[in-house]
């Protein structure tokens, strides 16, 4: 059994001025509710000093709440990122978040009763409860996202109201089983995952969430929209290939 109760992977790139309140908030969710944890945060090839502020959280670690830094020698994406933590954590639940908190570490709260309840994927949503985004995006970006949800829900995961939130969680088993099988290092890798979710059958639920639009945000909707539909392709070549396929080996679940 794994000694952890929680791993949290924060993708940063280029982050220096908005880190800080993230792991604040986050260190401070953990020891109030006493999470054992590792907070595993992945720097993406940053080149201002995203790392030198991120290194200065290691006074607020603990024997029971950690932080580990990792780093990419050059930016690969934020899928990258994701995946090289998950490979990695150690806790029973392996949860990613963004790093501008648009989503709070605190909503894993909400996970928590699925998770009891033998559910091995959570997935955080914007789009079951609207009143949960206290700060929505400029109309002309919720209109791009809503229609790219339609495409995603036809061709790759049905049922599935908003696969673009940055807040996803994962029992460890169904981590160790999925992210190894990760292929796209970009904004489709949401999707991937939650495609070979259901590929490989665990069991899955969408949450509600609260969620903040940060201004700042340097995703460019039309540019990485259109990027994300071209990786649905690829997600469908994928399979057909057989890159989702079972192995022998796995335990994973049925």
């Amino acid at each position: 059994m794994n000694r952890l109760e929680l791993s949290v992977i924060v993708p940063v790139y280029n982050e220096e001025k908005r880190v800080s309140k993230t792991l604040k908030e986050a260190f401070a969710y953990l020891k109030a509710k006493r999470i054992t944890a590792e907070v595993i945060v992945v720097d993406d090839g940053s080149s201002d000093k995203t790392v030198e502020v991120v290194g200065r959280f290691k006074k607020m670690a603990t024997p029971k709440q950690t932080l580990k830094i990792l780093k990419h020698t050059i930016n690969k994406g934020k899928g990258a990122a994701v995946k090289t933590g998950a490979l990695t954590a150690k806790g029973n639940i392996v949860l990613y978040m963004d790093a501008d908190n648009a989503t709070p570490l605190s909503e894993y709260e909400k996970f928590k009763p699925a998770f009891k309840n033998n559910v091995d994927v959570i997935v955080g949503s914007r789009a079951i409860d609207r009143k949960q985004v206290k700060v929505h995006q400029p109309l002309y970006r919720e209109i791009i996202g809503r229609i790219g949800n339609i495409i995603i829900q036809l061709l790759v995961v049905p049922g599935i109201s908003d696969t673009q939130c940055g807040f996803k969680a994962f029992t460890h088993n169904a981590a160790k089983t999925i992210f190894p099988l990760q292929t796209i290092e970009r904004f489709g890798f949401d999707v991937e995952l939650l495609y070979i979710a259901r590929k490989r059958r665990f069991s899955m639920l969408e949450t509600s969430v609260i969620w903040r639009d940060d201004p700042n945000t340097r995703v460019n909707a039309l540019r990485d929209s259109i990027r994300t539909f071209t990786e649905l392709f690829i997600i469908r070549w994928n399979d057909l290939k057989g890159l989702y396929r079972s192995r022998e080996s796995d335990t994973s679940g049925s």
